[in-house]
């Protein structure tokens, strides 16, 4: 390297870090401000460094003055393409973050969806804008779940309020007429006293055990359950009460001798069977069927289902049938068989042991499935 290169080499370094460092001071000045004067101040930054060593170089004799002034009038359309192009990005990313803080700010205000924005955004804040509309769905989600449980809440509180009112008005009817000796058959009386107190009890424990479950409390100790026995115990404990209302109860099994194991609560499993087996039965008029099946899907997973005669569920009340206090009838008495818990207990059992329960109208009734792992 000769001495003229080294020179030349040194000057435009010099002016370089010269540049730079004017340059940097700019940016750390307007940092709080807008990016598009960043861009362009990083645009015109290179092109400043040149034209100085350039002017540099033409003082120092090193080029002549007819090629400074080429290389000046190159730099000159440089700069004017590297500011345009500077300004056009700025412009395009401003844009681009205005969409976005326009969602964030909705976001924290409304969880509608926002208006549509420009595709010419980069990919960064695409992206994030994606992230966003995401995080917006979760949160309407979350909203909308909040509202559902939040009424559900306020109906469950109001059944509960009318089914216990009722029998503690005939409990408290009762009792003065004992008190006052107006009541002459006293052991009709009395027993008709401990059936209400009964009632009211299991009423009282299907919101303890909701509470329970609601609460997600430690997993208690699971093993191997049979799901073929259980439905077994479940249809003969149950056949008395189906004679009673004139209904047929049938439980179907699969004909080799799979026991249907699955891992869990028996106590827990069972409840939830019995809720919907006894559901059944109270809804399925005289001379109908009710039929348990128990068996086993094609991918190993235990299926058990219920099916009823009630004559089917309205299509828009499916979705609204496992929540706390529904009840499909239109009139509720206290002496119906409880605060219309059974079935949101039952869905709560199930999920506790990673299974899922559905339900679906079928010819003539509907048919609640619950779907269970099988023990591995």
């Amino acid at each position: 390297m000769n001495r003229d290169t080294a020179t030349i080499l040194a000057l435009t370094t010099v002016w370089t870090l010269v540049v730079a460092a004017i340059g940097g001071a700019i940016i750390w000045q307007f940092r709080r401000r807008s990016l598009r004067t960043t861009m362009i101040v990083a645009a015109l930054a290179p092109m400043a460094a040149a034209l100085a060593a350039v002017l540099q170089s033409v003082r120092a004799m090193f080029i002549s003055s007819h090629d400074s002034w080429v290389v000046l009038w190159t730099l000159a359309f440089a700069a004017l393409l590297g500011l345009g192009m500077a300004v056009l990005i700025g412009h395009w990313f401003s844009a681009g973050s205005r969409d976005v803080g326009r969602q964030l700010r909705q976001l924290g205000t409304s969880y509608e969806a926002p208006v549509a924005t420009s595709g010419s955004v980069p990919a960064e804040l695409a992206a994030l804008a994606d992230e966003l509309e995401m995080t917006r769905k979760k949160l309407a989600a979350s909203h909308s779940r909040e509202r559902a449980l939040e009424a559900s809440r306020r109906e469950l509180v109001a059944f509960m309020s009318h089914d216990l009112r009722t029998p503690l008005a005939g409990l408290r009817a009762l009792s003065e007429g004992l008190e006052d000796g107006v009541v002459d058959d006293v052991p009709g009386a009395l027993r008709q006293m401990r059936a209400t107190v009964d009632r009211m009890t299991g009423l009282v424990d299907d919101l303890f055990e909701l509470s329970r479950l609601s609460a997600a409390p430690p997993p208690r100790r699971r093993s191997a359950v049979s799901l073929r026995e259980l439905a077994e115990d479940v249809a003969g404990e149950n056949a008395e009460h189906a004679r009673s209302e004139g209904v047929r109860l049938m439980l179907s099994t699969p004909a080799d001798d799979d026991r249907l194991a699955v891992q869990g609560n028996p106590d827990e499993l069972t409840r939830a069977v019995t809720n919907l087996v006894g559901n059944a039965i109270r809804h399925t008029s005289s001379g109908g069927t009710v039929t348990l099946t128990a068996g086993r899907e094609s991918d190993g997973r235990v299926q058990l289902a219920v099916t009823d005669g009630c004559g089917g569920i309205p299509a828009e009340d499916l979705d609204r049938v496992f929540d706390i206090g529904w009840r499909g009838d239109a009139q509720r008495t206290p002496s119906d068989g409880g605060g219309g818990l059974g079935l949101a207990i039952t869905r709560g059992v199930v999920e506790s042991h990673d299974g899922t329960i559905a339900v679906s109208n079928v010819d003539g009734g509907c048919s609640f499935r619950i779907d269970l792992p099988p023990v591995l």
